[in-house]
């Protein structure tokens, strides 16, 4: 989550929808996905995760006009078990093929207490907090994990040229105490958010940057030098091998299950995915599941905070009372948002949404 200044302006999240399901549209892409990408983009705005929501729609259409990423059309089934299948993507909007994933996972992990699903060629899938909310509804432990085999940002441990992307991986749960939504990535920082700091001209306030050389560095304008700077794995300088572990497990979850990755040509801006739901039912079943999951969620809420903390949150608390929050009162924007849409709107002849008077 990132820091939106309290003046911003804050605008109706069902406008926001709207809008942007049009923008998707006058853009080519299919109406019912359409609807469905904008939706998981607005959410992830919601739950203030504002990198990877609107913020990534400028770049959705210009792969849509240009053919990056899928009209219109049907993923294939690869191959399918009854726990397991892998699709074929097309290179369809990441946010519809991972709905229609649950559509297909959720029944059969009623049925089966596990159902996993790998997708290669899909397109980008957005914010993976937004899919683990209707997860968790549904009672399932959920895993999500996602790789883009096309670009790479991040280097191994100790190295210095880029071979992953951030990697990231999410888990949610039930939990009597507010459902729980861990989304992380395998590396320091994200793409999205270098790329928000170089148009700002800002730079980070750690040095979680590599350049060329190597040589430790607060500014991500070296992501874009030639030759290009890296993120650093999650743990740093210090203890990034367990980052570039963790962007190894991703990479197994989703390349290597697949049996499409960074081995195989590149086609442009995209995501390899593995979804896993898991039934507690078919484990120690649901209500002992929440009697260990609460305790702990109990001991952590009520752990006394350390000096210059309020109070200790679970993953994906704030998140919830934001989104909570904004369906009431409005979405609060990060400023460069709407320019970046704007030219979109103008050429497809659409009014851009008014904000919401104070």
């Amino acid at each position: 989550m990132t820091p939106v200044s309290p003046n911003a302006a804050v605008y109706s999240s069902v406008a926001l929808v709207e809008w942007s399901t049009q923008l998707l549209v006058a853009a080519g892409l299919e109406p019912r996905m359409s609807q469905v990408v904008a939706q998981t983009l607005v959410e992830a705005d919601l739950l203030g995760h504002d990198t990877h929501g609107l913020a990534l729609l400028p770049g959705y259409l210009k792969d849509i006009e240009a053919g990056g990423m899928t009209r219109q059309g049907e993923y294939r089934v690869v191959s399918a078990k009854p726990a397991a299948q892998l699709w074929d993507g097309m290179r369809l909007p990441g946010p519809w093929l991972i709905e229609r994933g649950l559509d297909v996972l959720i029944p059969a992990a009623r049925e089966l207490g596990v159902a996993s699903l790998a997708i290669k060629r899909s397109h980008h899938i957005a914010c993976l907090a937004v899919y683990l909310m209707r997860a968790a509804r549904e009672g399932f432990l959920m895993v999500l994990a996602s790789s883009d085999p096309n670009v790479a940002s991040v280097a191994p441990f100790g190295g210095t040229l880029a071979v992953f992307t951030p990697n990231p991986i999410a888990m949610g749960f039930p939990c009597s105490h507010g459902d729980v939504l861990i989304d992380i990535s395998a590396s320091i920082t994200t793409n999205g958010m270098c790329n928000r700091k170089v148009g700002a001209g800002e730079k980070f306030t750690e040095e979680w940057l590599l350049d060329a050389q190597g040589l430790p560095t607060n500014d991500p304008a070296v992501f874009n030098q030639t030759p290009p700077g890296t993120i650093l794995p999650l743990g740093g300088l210090s203890y990034g091998h367990k980052g570039f572990g963790l962007g190894l497990m991703v990479e197994a979850l989703t390349g290597g299950l697949s049996g499409f990755g960074r081995a195989d040509p590149k086609e442009g801006w995209g995501a390899t995915v593995n979804i896993t739901l898991y039934d507690p039912e078919a484990f120690g079943g649901k209500k002992d599941f929440l009697k260990q999951m609460d305790h702990l969620a109990l001991e952590c809420l009520s752990n006394p905070p350390r000096p210059g903390v309020s109070k200790v949150r679970l993953p994906g608390h704030a998140g919830l009372a934001a989104r909570s929050s904004q369906l009431t009162f409005g979405v609060r924007l990060h400023p460069t948002l709407l320019p970046g849409l704007t030219p979109f709107a103008k050429r497809f002849g659409l009014t851009t949404p008014a904000p919401l008077e104070a």
